[in-house]
C-alpha cells in the first residue's frame, strides 16, 4: 500500500464524493481516502464538511490544523476506533514497573543510536561517543543517558551557539517535523487500541499524547538529519511551503526495521503494533523500533 500525504498550502474548499476526498480549488482533485495517511490544513481559507471529518474517522486519516505560525497546532483523530480500546486501557493502566523501565530503557537505546548516525553522516562530532552513551543505558535510564546524549548532541549538529529555546529556521523546521511525527504517531496508536495520554515515561496530566512522545523518540533524529542537510542559510527565514512539504515527505522515507526495510508510517504502525503486544504481557525485547539508514524515499510499498 502507498500511502499518501495531503497537504493543502492554498484557499480550498474539502469535500467528500463516495469514497474519495475532493479538493476544490482553481485545479479540483480527487484522491481516494483510502490511499490517504494524513491530510495537512496550512491555510486559514480552507472549509471542509463534516462528511470529510466522518470519513478521516472512518478511515483512520490523521488530520492536522496548524495555527498562525503555521506550525502544526492540532490533530484530529479516531474516536475509540478499536474494538479493544477499552480493555486496552486497562492493560496500558496495569503495566508494572519493570517492564515500562525496561521498554523506556529499548527506546533511549534506539534514539540515541539514531543520533549517533545522524552525526557520522553530517561528519559531526564523535558519534563514538554517543554510541557508548547508547550502550551505558540502563532500566529506565537512571543515569539520565538520554538527556547527556542531546547535550553533545545538538550543538555538534547546529553549532556550539544553538539551543533549542531559540526562534531561528531550524528550530521551526525541528517543531514542524515533530509535530507530523508525533501526530501520525498517535494516529497509529489509536489504531492499535492504545490510549496516547497514558504514557511509559512521560507522565504530564496537561499531554493527551504522553504516549506518543514516548514512542515518538527514535523517530526524531531523522526529522533533525533532514533539517541538518537542508539547513536554511538565513537562520531567520520563516519556513517556506517546500520546506513544509519536505518535512512531511519524512513519513515516506526509508528506515530499516525488525521485519525488513519500510516506509516510516509503516514502521511506525509495527512499532504501535509491537507496544500493544508488550501490553498484553509480551516482553519488551519484541517492541520494533526503526534504525535510521539515510532520507531515500520509499517507493515500492506492497
Amino acid at each position: 500500500m502507498v500511502w499518501r500525504s495531503v497537504i493543502i498550502n492554498q484557499p480550498a474548499r474539502l469535500k467528500r464524493e463516495h469514497f474519495s476526498l475532493v479538493v476544490e480549488q482553481e485545479q479540483s482533485a480527487r484522491v481516494p481516502f483510502e490511499d490517504i495517511a494524513v491530510i495537512v490544513l496550512n491555510n486559514r481559507e480552507i472549509t471542509l464538511t463534516h462528511p470529510v471529518l466522518s470519513a478521516c474517522a472512518e478511515y483512520g486519516i490523521g488530520l492536522y490544523a496548524t495555527g498562525d505560525n503555521h506550525q502544526p497546532s492540532g490533530v484530529f483523530l479516531p474516536f475509540q476506533s478499536h474494538s479493544r480500546a477499552t480493555r486496552m486501557l486497562r492493560l496500558q493502566l496495569a503495566l508494572d514497573k519493570p517492564t515500562g523501565k525496561r521498554t523506556w530503557a529499548a527506546i533511549v537505546q534506539r534514539k540515541i543510536a539514531n543520533q549517533a548516525f545522524c552525526l557520522q553522516v553530517m561528519k559531526a562530532g564523535d558519534h563514538e561517543r554517543l554510541m557508548s552513551y547508547a550502550r551505558r543505558v540502563r532500566s529506565g535510564d537512571t543515569g539520565n543517558m538520554e538527556a547527556q546524549a542531546s547535550a553533545y548532541y545538538f550543538p555538534q549538529l547546529f553549532g556550539h551557539s544553538f539551543h533549542r529555546s531559540q526562534e531561528n529556521w531550524v528550530n521551526a523546521a525541528l517543531d514542524y517535523g515533530y509535530a507530523v511525527m508525533r501526530g501520525a504517531v498517535a494516529r497509529a496508536l489509536v489504531a492499535h487500541g492504545l490510549l496516547p495520554t497514558v504514557g511509559i515515561f512521560h507522565s504530564s496530566e496537561q499531554n493527551a499524547f504522553n504516549l506518543a512522545d514516548d514512542l515518538i523518540e527514535p523517530y526524531r533524529p531523522l526529522v533533525d538529519l533532514h533539517v541538518a542537510k537542508h539547513r536554511n542559510p538565513n537562520d531567520e527565514a520563516k519556513l517556506a511551503p517546500a520546506d513544509k512539504a519536505a518535512l512531511v515527505a519524512l513519513l515516506h522515507v526509508d528506515v530499516a526495521m525488525p521485519r525488513g526495510m519500510m516506509s516510516v508510517l509503516s514502521s511506525i504502525e509495527q512499532a504501535a503494533e509491537s507496544l500493544a503486544r508488550i501490553y498484553e504481557g509480551g516482553s519488551e525485547v519484541l517492541l520494533e523500533l526503526p534504525q535510521i539508514v539515510g532520507l531515500q524515499q520509499h517507493h515500492h510499498e506492497m
